[in-house]
C-alpha cells in the first residue's frame, strides 16, 4: 500500500484518512436519505427545507449537510415536490347579510383570538366530489375543527364550527374574532347564530381577493399539495374521511411550521411541550426495535 500511494505522491497516511472521510460522507447520506424516506412516508409531500430543518434537528448541524448541499442530494434523488396549481370556488351569489372584514389590524397576540374558516373541493375516483370544511386557529396555525361531507350544505360547515367551539372550551368566546370568505354557509343563519350564541365576532371579506383570507388558503393549499393531490382519488367518502383525519392529525402533530419556529400547530394551540422532530425519530426507533424483538 506504502508503494502504490508512492506512485502517486502521497502518504499511505493520507490514504487511510481519505478512505474514512470517504466512508463517512457515505454513511452521512444514507443517514440523511433514511431520515427523509421515514417522513416522506408520514407526509409525502413535505418540502424540501422543512426536511433540511429536521434533519439538522435529528443528526445535529455537525453531522448533516450544509442547505446547499442537501438540496443538491434532494435533486439527485429525485426527491424535489413539483408545483402544482389548486383551484378555488365560493359561491356569494345569495341574499343573507354580509358582514363587514374585522379581521385587517387585527392583532392577533394569543390563541383563540382569530379563527379562519374555508371549505375546498377532495377528489373521488369516478369523477365525484366532496367537501371539507376547515376552521383554523390563526395564531397557532392548528386545524381546530374539520368535517369532510358530501354536498355543500350548511349543516356541514356548522359542524365544523362545533368542533372548533368544543376545542376552545365552549360557552362564552368573546373575544374570539371568526373570519371567513362571503359563502353562503357563512352567512346563513345557522352559522351566524352559532357564532353569536358563543359571543363570536362575524368577520368576512369584502371583495373577491383571496388574500382576504389568506391562511385559511394557505391551509388547504399545504393539505392538498403536500398530500391529497400526490395520493390516487380515494374510492369514496368513507376512505376519505380515514385518510384526511390522518392528514390532519399530522400536519397539527408532526408537520413543523415556519411560522411558529419548527413548533408543530397543535403543541402551540394547547400549550404542551414541543416534542422534536429528533425526540420523535427516536422514539420511533425504539418502537421498531422492541416491535422486532417481540416478533423474534
Amino acid at each position: 500500500m506504502e508503494t502504490l500511494c508512492g506512485l502517486f505522491g502521497k502518504s499511505k497516511q493520507a490514504y487511510y484518512k481519505h478512505k474514512r472521510a470517504t466512508i463517512s460522507e457515505k454513511e452521512c447520506e444514507s443517514k440523511i436519505l433514511e431520515i427523509v424516506h421515514y417522513y416522506r412516508s408520514l407526509m409525502p409531500y413535505i418540502g424540501c427545507m422543512k426536511l433540511y430543518r429536521i434533519v439538522c434537528d435529528i443528526l445535529g448541524k455537525q453531522r448533516s449537510y450544509a442547505r446547499d448541499k442537501f438540496l443538491a442530494l434532494m435533486r439527485r434523488h429525485k426527491l424535489v415536490i413539483p408545483p402544482r396549481r389548486p383551484r378555488h370556488t365560493t359561491n356569494s351569489n345569495h341574499l343573507y347579510f354580509k358582514y363587514p372584514n374585522c379581521s385587517k389590524n387585527l392583532e392577533v397576540s394569543h390563541v383563540n383570538k382569530l379563527w379562519v374558516s374555508d371549505i375546498t373541493y377532495i377528489p373521488l375516483s369516478g369523477g365525484n366530489t366532496c367537501y371539507l370544511h376547515l376552521v383554523t386557529d390563526y395564531y397557532s396555525r392548528a386545524i381546530i375543527g374539520h368535517t369532510l361531507s358530501p354536498t355543500l350544505e350548511a349543516k356541514y360547515t356548522v359542524m365544523a364550527l362545533e368542533q372548533a367551539i368544543a376545542n376552545a372550551g365552549g360557552g362564552n368566546l368573546c373575544g374570539t374574532t371568526h373570519h371567513s370568505d362571503r359563502g353562503v354557509q357563512y352567512a346563513s343563519d345557522a352559522y351566524t347564530l352559532l357564532l353569536k350564541d358563543h359571543h363570536i365576532r362575524i368577520s368576512m371579506c369584502e371583495d373577491y381577493n383571496p388574500t382576504d383570507n389568506a391562511l385559511a388558503e394557505r391551509v388547504n393549499g399545504i393539505l392538498k399539495t403536500e398530500w391529497i393531490y400526490r395520493l390516487s382519488a380515494f374510492s369514496d367518502i368513507q376512505e376519505a374521511q380515514e385518510q384526511i383525519a390522518h392528514i390532519i392529525d399530522l400536519y397539527n402533530n408532526v408537520r413543523p411550521h415556519w411560522s411558529l419556529q419548527h413548533k408543530t400547530p397543535m403543541s402551540v394551540y394547547r400549550g404542551d411541550p414541543f416534542i422534536t422532530p429528533a425526540a420523535r425519530w427516536f422514539n420511533n426507533q425504539e418502537e421498531e426495535i422492541e416491535s422486532s424483538k417481540k416478533k423474534k
